[in-house]
């Protein structure tokens, strides 16, 4: 197609060179281009707007480690890796990478995925035990499979025989002395319901007695009034997008799921769509919060999809968080949302949030945090630099 696009440009340039005027020539081949690289499939962006680097949380090292990695060159998808890398080696928060969050039986496992948003190409591991390294895991799944994702102790074997290090103990002294001290509370708070015993650690079998309601409406009242377990420092996940030098763009994700869970439990991070989202037509979207309830929505998918639709980023971030809110008021989560102009915006319920980014121009990572009283949705305003 590019040789033909040439072919076009010279035969017309000749033409009207042929008429005596060059300049006319010149003028046509400046304007055309544009339009007839873009019919080529390759349309002309501004490439002072790019590399842009987004990510949830003030996890600074991880977006300068993203932002080192791209903008010395490197795809989007290596450095989205290298990005949650760091946060993974880091343990940011203790709810992203190994030795946090540990499961019912004290175990850390670790989910992660990666998008390519010009291939649409997804990789991911879920409920991966052994290796620590999830995010590079999952960057093999895309590169060496055919599949999507793959899970649990299979994912681990996968992994190493593609040359990551293990099998690793992924539990630290800090998630056991955790576990410990939750299991002499009685294993409380814990995500079972419907079940006996409720004020203690099992073993635990269906209770005779099941919530019931005398109407849906009732029923629908009910389950979403329920209050989340998620909260400001078990929010984990690492949700990045990274816009390389060309335009292409892809995200990431790792975690080592929610404290506590029930062992097997896979939450949003591993899924395309909830977690983050990628387009290169149109743009990105990382989220962080309740993923029980948050993958239900897919809301990445749902920004993504609302910016394709003429959205700005603010109002799709936004609409993404109020599909949940008005079915679950109680639950906590948050969203970014960035156009593939590089403008972005976040919005959150039930917590306080911070997104962080670094764009040409900037001579560091900005970062804000914005508090949403009451459950009410906030929009994220402008960032400050630090």
């Amino acid at each position: 197609m590019e040789a033909i696009t040439r072919l076009v440009l010279f035969t017309l340039i000749s033409l009207l060179k042929c008429k005596g005027d060059s300049n006319t020539g010149t003028e046509l081949f400046i304007i055309l281009t544009p339009s007839l690289r873009q019919a080529a499939g390759h349309e002309v962006e501004n490439s002072a707007q790019y590399p842009v680097v987004v990510s949830t949380w003030p996890f600074l090292q991880a977006v300068r480690a993203a932002w080192g990695a791209v903008n010395s060159g490197f795809s989007a998808l290596d450095a989205v890796v290298e990005g949650c890398s760091a946060c993974e080696e880091l343990r940011c928060d203790g709810t992203v990478g190994p030795g946090g969050s540990p499961d019912e039986n004290g175990e850390t496992t670790l989910d992660a995925m990666v998008m390519n948003g010009a291939t649409m190409e997804v990789g991911a591991v879920a409920a991966m035990r052994y290796v620590r390294d999830g995010i590079r895991a999952a960057r093999l799944v895309m590169q060496h499979t055919e599949h999507t994702m793959l899970v649990g102790e299979q994912a681990s074997t996968f992994a190493i025989s593609m040359g990551l290090p293990g099998p690793a103990n992924l539990s630290s002294a800090e998630s056991m002395e955790k576990w410990n001290k939750w299991k002499l509370n009685n294993c409380q708070p814990n995500f079972r319901k419907n079940i006996q015993p409720t004020d203690s650690c099992g073993p635990y079998h269906p209770s005779h007695f099941v919530e019931k309601t005398c109407s849906m409406d009732n029923l629908v009242e009910h389950v979403g009034a329920k209050s989340s377990h998620v909260g400001i420092h078990n929010h984990d996940t690492i949700s990045m997008a990274v816009f390389d030098k060309t335009g292409h763009i892809a995200v990431g994700t790792s975690t080592n799921g929610a404290i506590f869970k029930i062992p097997g439990r896979v939450g949003d991070g591993p899924i395309a769509g909830s977690s983050a989202y990628a387009d290169d037509e149109v743009g990105a979207c990382g989220a962080t919060g309740d993923g029980d309830i948050m993958m239900r929505f897919l809301p990445c998918y749902q920004a993504v999809e609302s910016m394709r639709l003429g959205m700005e980023p603010k109002q799709a971030a936004r609409d993404a968080i109020q599909r949940i809110a008005r079915k679950y008021p109680g639950f906590v989560g948050a969203v970014f949302a960035v156009n593939k102009n590089g403008v972005h915006a976040g919005a959150c319920h039930g917590w306080t949030f911070q997104y962080s980014v670094r764009q040409p121009g900037m001579e560091d990572v900005k970062d804000q945090a914005i508090k949403a009283p009451d459950n009410s949705i906030l929009l994220m305003p402008e960032i400050k630099e630090i």
